[in-house]
């Protein structure tokens, strides 16, 4: 297949922007280089933003990538805010573009370290300049092979005593907390919201509800326990939904495998899971993502904003500021978007 070909082929995937002027944050995405993964740093991400959609700032999530190759290891992680800094500080000179990529980072720590945590979380501060915002960690865990995560080591992390040690340092610095785990470990996060009630927690990617492997029958009966234990979530005002990820395969959607849809396509597919999260935490606690690159396995960035447009069309000129920009702005603290 020639260039021009390609290029063809990549165009008849690629939308005008809806709502061109609508602001967003982008609350998740990812950058780094790591082996095995491929490469996606500020010029690849700048490619996917320039779709014509009004892209504010953005907060860069951790994804094990750029860590320091030496030091003591419980430092090692400040690797990835140091480079998120950097490209943030290369987004602020106004050279690269209108939108503050990385105005905000969430980063990596090992909470098994306790108390022994607070001089970590205190050095990821410093090195991100105001920009660090908090804590993610990378949960999802389950029997099925097809599911398995090599970042989450064991059930029951959330759960550990330890990890409940350190975790009692993130409120005191200002720190929030979220996690990408499954629906079947939401117990997990719910005892953490009443245990730590002043610690900000949120949801990755809808609480995710899973629809592969043993969880592809029934999905019914599946969907009912996630919208459960959602529930249980949103009576707990320190909790928050990230409204995405459902371009990722775990979702059982099948369009990763299909020919890139179009966001009328998308729409009424995903438009279940957002709406349930919307209806359970509200618009103020419920912020859109766009969970780039690992979304872009089914469509294009610009296809992913205008699939959200279409979900929230009819929402009032309020509530798609909170879901597009406002409860984002609130929870990392972007004052200046």
């Amino acid at each position: 297949m020639n260039s021009s070909q390609t290029t063809a082929d990549a165009a008849t995937w690629l939308e005008q922007p809806l709502d061109p002027d609508r602001q967003i944050i982008d609350p998740h995405h990812h950058l780094g280089r790591k082996w095995g993964h491929p490469t996606y740093l500020l010029p690849e991400f700048l490619a996917d933003i320039t779709r014509g959609h009004n892209i504010l700032g953005t907060v860069c999530v951790e994804s094990t990538a750029m860590y320091r190759r030496a030091g003591p290891e419980e430092f090692r992680t400040i690797g990835e805010t140091e480079f998120c800094n950097g490209v943030a500080a290369m987004s602020a000179s106004g050279l690269y573009g209108p939108t503050l990529v990385c105005a905000g980072i969430v980063g990596y720590v090992d909470f098994t370290l306790g108390d022994q945590i607070r001089p970590v979380l205190e050095n990821h501060i410093v090195a991100g300049n105001g920009r660090f915002k908090g804590i993610r960690i990378i949960a999802a865990w389950d029997e099925f092979e097809g599911l398995q995560n090599p970042w989450a080591r064991s059930p029951g992390r959330l759960s550990d005593p330890v990890f409940h040690k350190g975790f009692a340092h993130l409120a005191p610095l200002g720190l929030s907390f979220e996690s990408w785990l499954y629906f079947t470990q939401l117990h997990e996060l719910l005892g953490l919201a009443v245990a730590f009630p002043e610690t900000v927690i949120v949801v990755n990617h809808l609480g995710g509800p899973i629809g592969v492997g043993p969880y592809a029958e029934n999905r019914t009966k599946h969907l009912v326990v996630w919208k459960d234990r959602m529930r249980a979530l949103s009576r707990h005002p320190n909790v928050f939904v990230k409204a995405g990820g459902l371009g990722m395969p775990h979702f059982g959607l099948g369009f990763e495998r299909s020919q890139k849809p179009k966001s009328e396509q998308l729409a009424p597919v995903w438009r279940p899971y957002i709406e349930t999260c919307i209806e359970l935490f509200g618009v103020e606690r419920c912020m859109f993502e766009s969970n780039f690159p690992p979304d872009g396995k089914t469509c294009d960035y610009g296809v992913l904003w205008n699939t959200l447009k279409r979900i929230s069309a009819d929402y009032s000129e309020d509530e798609k500021d909170a879901l597009f920009r406002k409860t984002a702005a609130s929870v990392y603290r972007l004052n200046d978007l």
